[in-house]
């Protein structure tokens, strides 16, 4: 006991460094994590940490997952304890990037499939960044996981991300049987970009082409469900100004040029309107799509056109505009940020908090019916 204490006063005095033993990351993570939501936000870390905030967040998804804070304090080292897949850097396209891994489950039967879809502001990332926390308990429900690699803005602007993602889903579904997955049975998870790419596959019409010579271009790219972190229904800082986010809002974040091609001097222009509405989930959105749970890890906070950029391109506001046009047609959507309460979680609307186990196993069940 008295040597994890001093492990955790280390990390309050001094920057994180490799040398903070391995089996005490664990015990530091929870007493960071104050409102006990699996994730570590900024304003959770100590003062003296927090200009390492970026530094520690691999995936750019604006929180710290234990793997990242794990593999920060290890000098980047992979963690002893990650599940290893059970096939690695698949390729479902030509591009590099074009990779995905499995980590099936022993089966004698079909299992649902959970997409990852990786966070990092479309420029950085990596399918590694996987939360082995949230696997495990993935595969104890005996859901079979894919996560996913795809090309960053740098080689193609939107849509090329959700494509990419798309034509992943595709190649999986055209090797189901292969690999023992039902396709019938497939949610889409990710933080951030990922959230973002997992929303617009959710609600874009489905990209299936029956009269492709592709076989694999002839799959479906529909969900039964999507449970995303941080996440953005739109990309437009119109929509973000309409939902509380002052402008300049997106226009502020590096994103933003590469993802839609264009000069931030040219973001009020037809084209650049044009853009955000086929990049927006939102935009897609019909009464027929899936349900959606929506968690953000931090607190549902006013903010000017000069707030932490953190917080505004992750703001609880864009789930909640999400959740008022998905009431309006009768489709489920959940949406949890973090409390002013210490330890607690605030369910939008009222009502108890749940988590992705048990949102993509209700709708699993349903979906089976």
């Amino acid at each position: 006991m008295k040597r994890r204490f001093a492990c955790f006063l280390l990390f309050l005095a001094l920057p994180l460094c490799p040398a903070i033993a391995q089996e005490k990351k664990a015990d530091l993570f929870t007493q960071l994590d104050a409102n006990k939501d699996g994730k570590v936000v900024r304003d959770e870390l100590p003062e003296r940490q927090k200009p390492n905030f970026e530094r520690i967040d691999a995936n750019k998804d604006g929180s710290i997952s234990r793997e990242e804070l794990t593999a920060y304090t290890r000098g980047g080292q992979p963690q002893a304890d990650a599940v290893k897949p059970t096939h690695a850097d698949v390729s479902y396209g030509p591009h590099e990037r074009n990779k995905l891994d499995l980590y099936l489950v022993d089966s004698k039967t079909p299992t649902p499939l959970v997409l990852y879809i990786h966070g990092g502001g479309f420029r950085g990332g990596d399918k590694s960044s996987l939360n082995m926390a949230e696997l495990r308990a993935f595969h104890r429900e005996g859901w079979s996981v894919a996560a996913i690699n795809y090309r960053f803005t740098n080689v193609i602007p939107a849509p090329g991300q959700y494509l990419d993602c798309g034509r992943a889903l595709q190649f999986i579904r055209h090797n189901a049987e292969k690999w023992n997955i039902d396709p019938k049975l497939v949610a889409s998870t990710g933080g951030s970009a990922g959230a973002g790419t997992s929303l617009w596959l959710a609600f874009h019409d489905d990209l299936a082409d029956p009269k492709s010579d592709d076989p694999v271009a002839r799959e479906s790219t529909r969900l039964v469900c999507t449970v995303v972190s941080n996440g953005q229904s739109s990309y437009d800082p119109r929509f973000a100004e309409k939902a509380g986010l002052p402008r300049p809002n997106f226009e502020r974040h590096s994103f933003f040029e590469p993802f839609y091609d264009i000069k931030r001097a040219d973001a009020d222009t037809p084209e650049a309107y044009k853009r955000y509405e086929a990049a927006a989930p939102i935009t897609h959105l019909t009464k027929d799509d899936p349900p959606t749970l929506m968690v953000y890890s931090f607190e549902n906070l006013d903010v000017t056109n000069s707030s932490d950029l953190n917080l505004v391109v992750h703001h609880p506001k864009l789930g909640i505009a999400l959740k008022e046009q998905m009431d309006k047609l009768g489709i489920e959507c959940i949406v949890q940020y973090r409390s002013p309460e210490p330890g607690r979680v605030t369910r939008h609307g009222g009502g108890e908090p749940t988590n992705s186990v048990e949102f993509i196993r209700k709708h699993f069940g349903l979906a089976k019916k």
